[in-house]
């Protein structure tokens, strides 16, 4: 063969190659030209508007594509480069990356709300497909839909122009997002579940049933969107639920036990429930006593228990791992060995409710000498500085990798100098990275500054001025308790 007919099929396999890359991937690739008449012929799919060169797009990117493939033929997931795309980006008032919105047939529905990984995609979108409530016809229909990894809501009623119906179709289009719904008109199908008349029924998880708890929960208030939700909220977990990525949110705001091993309900269910059924024993004899209850896969979890537990991969060996982290951020964990009579849980709850156990603090060593015009705070100290109730405190959370902290740091050092002689404020600053930042501090960037004032240390302020030195001392000239004191002499600034 000639060097010429060698440089087509080299041309021909490499385009063969390009053309394969692409077919590979089941995300649509929309663009000013294609977006309105693309997504209007789809009645459910959701859009992410990203920029390339954004880091967390470039996170996502893997985690989107696994989600497209595993809803493909149910949902469809699309992107727009809003780089090139701009005029699209611009009409959805997309002003950050990655932006991802659902539509329906054509129209902006509603921002994605769910987690950010393949499985939390695929979960929260399978919900947003189809009807918010699915029709049941027979018993078939009934088990095949409450045979599910997730928790079933159906309302039965006695016939199709219930009002109750009507209430229950509107309540699930309103929460579609979080629950799985169905619906009936026909009665005779929940008489195996009890059911005699119209109400909503919450089934558990048929891989969480235990002789600990009820598997069916009915309810008995007459349905609209406010008791329909407060019932699922009261009931959905039960009392020892499956803890996962995408539902830890759901759970945040309680205080909570998480027994952590090797949970895995896909090829050992028999063996996950083992040792939930051994926590469930014990949790029904403090399940009055106002502390949730979850099972969770330690892998999943390795990171979190590391850094907040200090717990490493080798600690424990195949026994859970206990640990209790309440609404105030105080983490607690068993230090006793877990023991398959579950004794040694029931003492480590005892002393718990008894307020025996020491918490446990991610803290940095306090500095021996801590003279200088910005105070470091650490966990240890926190309650002795920052929570000082004659002083007034300005206090920096700041990562040690962050630029604009390294920008800001002169500039702060020169507001504690300037207010160094005065004994009623303090200057301080912690490095949230190294220490755990009180539950009542939203602290969700770098640096995040509060001011909290003496006598109110329960109402710490996000400070939200400018960073030159005047700013701040404007700011404080405001706010102060005392009027500020500059170097010896007493200014009304």
């Amino acid at each position: 063969m000639g060097t010429l007919g060698s440089f087509h099929l080299f041309l021909l396999f490499a385009f063969a190659q390009q053309h394969v890359f692409v077919a590979a991937s089941d995300v649509l690739e929309l663009g000013d030209s294609d977006f309105d008449f693309t997504v209007a012929e789809y009645e459910t799919v959701l859009v992410e508007f990203f920029a390339p060169w954004c880091g967390h797009c470039q996170q996502l990117a893997p985690e989107y594509e696994t989600a497209a493939t595993k809803l493909k033929g149910k949902v469809s997931l699309a992107k727009v480069d809003c780089t090139v795309n701009s005029e699209t980006c611009g009409r959805f008032g997309v002003n950050g990356y990655p932006t991802l919105k659902i539509f329906r047939n054509g129209e902006d529905s509603a921002a994605y709300d769910g987690t950010r990984s393949a499985d939390g995609i695929v979960s929260y979108m399978t919900k947003q497909a189809g009807p918010s409530s699915v029709p049941l016809h027979n018993e078939g229909d009934l088990d095949a839909f409450i045979n599910n990894f997730e928790a079933s809501v159906v309302g039965f009623f006695s016939g199709a122009d219930s009002s109750q119906l009507a209430e229950f179709l509107k309540a699930s289009s309103a929460m579609r997002d979080s629950h799985r719904f169905a619906h009936t008109a026909d009665l005779s199908l929940g008489r195996k579940h009890g059911v005699e008349s119209d109400t909503v029924v919450l089934f558990r998880p048929p891989r969480l049933n235990s002789k600990f708890e009820d598997s069916v929960v009915k309810s008995d208030e007459a349905v609209s969107t406010a008791s329909l939700r407060q019932f699922i909220r009261g009931n959905v977990f039960g009392l020892c639920p499956h803890l996962t990525a995408e539902n830890r949110d759901n759970m945040r705001g309680r205080d909570l036990l998480v027994a952590y091993y090797d949970v895995d309900y896909l090829r050992n269910i028999k063996g996950t429930n083992y040792w939930r059924n051994r926590v469930m024993k014990v949790a029904t004899q403090f399940h009055s006593q106002g502390l949730s209850y979850a099972v969770a896969n330690r892998a999943e979890f390795q990171d979190e228990l590391e850094e907040e537990f200090g717990l490493g991969p080798s600690d424990g060996g195949e026994l859970p791992l206990i640990t209790i982290r309440n609404r105030d951020g105080h983490k607690y964990s068993m230090q006793e060995e877990f023991t398959r009579d579950g004794k040694s849980l029931e003492r480590f709850l005892e002393d718990y409710f008894a307020g025996k156990l020491k918490r446990q603090v991610k803290s940095e060593a306090a500095p021996e000498n801590n003279d200088g015009p910005v105070k470091v705070v650490v966990a240890d100290n926190f309650e002795e500085i920052v929570n000082n109730p004659s002083k007034d405190v300005l206090v920096e959370f700041y990562a040690p990798w962050c630029g604009h902290c390294k920008s800001l740091e002169p500039k702060y050092t020169e507001l504690g100098e300037q207010l160094s002689t005065d004994n009623n404020i303090v200057i301080a600053k912690m490095d949230a990275t190294a220490n755990d930042v009180p539950p009542t501090y939203d602290v969700q960037g770098f640096p995040t500054i509060f001011f909290v004032p003496a006598g109110q240390k329960d109402q710490p302020r996000k400070y939200e001025g400018g960073r030159e030195v005047n700013d701040f001392l404007n700011y404080l000239k405001e706010a102060a308790t005392h009027p500020l004191v500059l170097g010896t002499a007493r200014e009304d600034l």
